[in-house]
């Protein structure tokens, strides 16, 4: 682990790609493949590789205590350090002590994140975690807890540590890059490079593979300036959600590659028991569902139309975000929330079926593709469930138009996201007042021809959206940022009035220029209420203006709202903190998104 360490050292202390991919081939060539390819693992930022369910759930503040603990430090002398290095890791590297006899494997650390992941409760997996550290040396700890809070910060992503495994073994990058693709283990790629057996990797399911993503466009001639013609989405406010689905097993994942299943229950048996195992590309939103269930059907690449509107409208309406916001992170989810919160998969791409991954044919076959899995036979894995059983899956699924008042049945819909074709500024308008009047955010503009890039922001699929609305707020707290703003305070909680005293609402990072945030962290230190070491209260008189997509009820505030995507337009030192918008502002705000 010290040799690991002393590479992610050097790899740290230089800005050069080819030399850091040179540091990590070496390093590689001078391990046996077993402890190669568990560093490999290291080396990208996580404890365990991808495909595996293994996590270590120990908080950031039991390893905060614990280091403190070791090292004979107050929480306070941590909390100056981390403010000086920002990292928690390099912290440790830091304050904790060396002693004779420390030092630890690799293969040893890997054994004892298996041992904490597979350990119940937190004093438990603390016990494993404090032993580990106090056996390894400070720079040996150093990069333990960067890997275990899931970020090396020394400027290597894992498209490098591809790089140095074609270098160390032979293979080339993209016969490397798609075994990892296709496995979502890079230790597991590496040992398939050590044997020259790249080509014999296979798909496996159920791992999260990289989300395509989108570039914003501020007009619809610009939507149309990067390709001729274009399949046009409604840009829908839910959660981007990847399905992989075989036969009756189904797992979704969000855009941040973290399984979400148990917060949609009724959603696996509208999924499960595709005529092919798929890997499908959507959304999840809150849905009001038509009245009539076989009213509800798809369109696909119509032309701007009134008809084809009006069989989009008839698929039912997406609910804003903020009731949505109601399912996500709950483990169980009640009856009562299921039928309350209905909720709908749009589907818009697929990345994988019958047994090949797709991603690099056009979109336009994709969709095709896509049309015709949806469309074929399926078995029938739907049925009822009722309240108080045991043993039951939570929810269930019934796609009947009539439901009887006692029968404990929750619908769900799996319903291919309305596609239509544009090729003209003026049709993207009339989409996009048409995607405004559904009560979506706006419009994915996408080139037909485009593969799907994964992990990628490029110009084949664009996203236009307009701001739901402004407000001008009051700074009432501050935060020191992390990476390249270590020791700025670049992280601002802000408020609106209600009646003579300020209730926060929101909490932004980002729009500010560097020379900007330089010069308001002067001030905010010399404006200081409160010094809470990571955190700064400050005196009530900087006022922004924060433009963001949604509003929605939250207990976190005390407004008793939350701005959704809020981001700072510019500082307003025209005005007044007393100027600043009030809580009557932020209802109406409120009132007219979801009336």
């Amino acid at each position: 682990m010290q040799r690991l360490s002393t590479t992610c050292e050097a790899i740290a202390g230089t800005t050069k790609k080819l030399l850091k991919t040179s540091l990590v081939s070496e390093y590689f060539q001078s391990c046996a493949v077993d402890v190669a390819a568990v560093s490999a693992v290291f080396l990208s930022g996580r404890p365990f590789p991808v495909w595996e369910e293994s996590t270590l759930q120990i908080g950031g503040r039991w390893l905060w205590r614990i280091v403190a603990e070791l090292a004979g430090k107050t929480e306070g002398e941590v909390t100056a350090a981390y403010r000086r290095l920002g990292d928690l890791g390099a912290v440790a590297g830091e304050v904790l002590p060396q002693r004779p006899g420390q030092g630890l494997g690799v293969l040893e650390v890997e054994a004892n994140f298996r041992q904490i992941a597979s350990t119940r409760g937190p004093a438990e997996k603390a016990a494993i975690v404090r032993d580990l550290l106090s056996r390894a040396t400070p720079l040996e700890a150093k990069y333990i807890v960067k890997v275990m809070t899931g970020d090396l910060r020394i400027g290597l992503k894992e498209s490098l540590v591809e790089e140095a495994i074609a270098k160390a073994y032979g293979g080339t990058l993209p016969e490397v890059q798609r075994a990892n693709m296709l496995l979502g283990d890079i230790g597991g790629t590496l040992r398939l490079a050590a044997e020259s057996k790249l080509g014999e990797a296979r798909m496996r399911l159920f791992h999260p593979l990289g989300f395509m993503l989108a570039s914003p466009v501020e007009s619809t001639e610009e939507g149309l300036s990067y390709f001729s013609e274009a399949a046009v989405e409604d840009k829908y406010d839910g959660i981007r959600a990847q399905a992989h689905v075989s036969g009756e097993e189904v797992k979704i994942f969000s855009r941040t590659r973290d399984e979400i299943t148990e917060s949609f229950p009724e959603l696996p048996p509208a999924l499960a028991g595709l005529a092919q195992d798929a890997i499908l590309d959507g959304e999840i939103v809150a849905w009001e569902y038509p009245a009539r269930m076989e009213d509800a059907k798809a369109i696909v690449d119509q032309p701007v139309s009134e008809e084809g509107q009006a069989k989009a409208e008839n698929l039912g309406s997406a609910r804003p975000f903020s009731v949505l916001q109601q399912r996500l992170g709950r483990k169980k989810v009640s009856e009562k929330m299921l039928r309350e919160v209905p909720v709908a998969f749009l589907v818009f791409d697929v990345l994988y079926a019958d047994g090949e991954l797709i991603i690099d044919r056009p979109l336009h076959e994709r969709a095709r593709i896509l049309d015709a899995l949806l469309s074929s036979p399926r078995e029938n894995t739907h049925h009822r469930g009722h309240r108080g059983t045991q043993g039951k899956t939570q929810g269930s699924l019934d796609f009947g138009p009539e439901l009887g008042e006692d029968e404990s049945i929750v619908e769900a819909r799996l319903i291919r996201a309305p596609a239509f074709r544009a090729a003209s500024a003026k049709e993207l308008e009339q989409l996009f007042d048409a995607a405004r009047a559904r009560g979506n955010e706006g419009l994915m503009i996408k080139d037909l021809d485009s593969p799907y890039s994964l992990g990628k922001r490029g110009k084949s699929w664009l996203k236009m959206k307009r701001e739901l609305a402004t407000l001008d707020v009051v700074v009432t707290a501050v935060e020191y940022g992390h990476g390249k703003r270590i020791g700025v305070l670049s992280d601002y909680t802000f408020a609106v009035w209600d009646g003579e005293r300020l209730v926060n609402i929101g909490k932004a990072y980002s729009g500010l220029t560097d020379s900007e945030i330089a010069e308001m962290t002067k001030w905010f230190v010399e404006h200081t209420v409160e010094d809470q070491g990571f955190r700064r209260v400050v005196e009530p008189k900087i006022v922004l203006e924060v433009a963001f997509n949604n509003m929605m009820e939250s207990e976190r505030h005390e407004s008793g709202y939350a701005l959704r995507f809020p981001r700072i337009v510019r500082l307003r030192p025209d005005k007044l903190a007393e100027e600043a918008d009030t809580i009557e502002r932020a209802k109406e705000i409120f009132l007219k998104q979801v009336g």
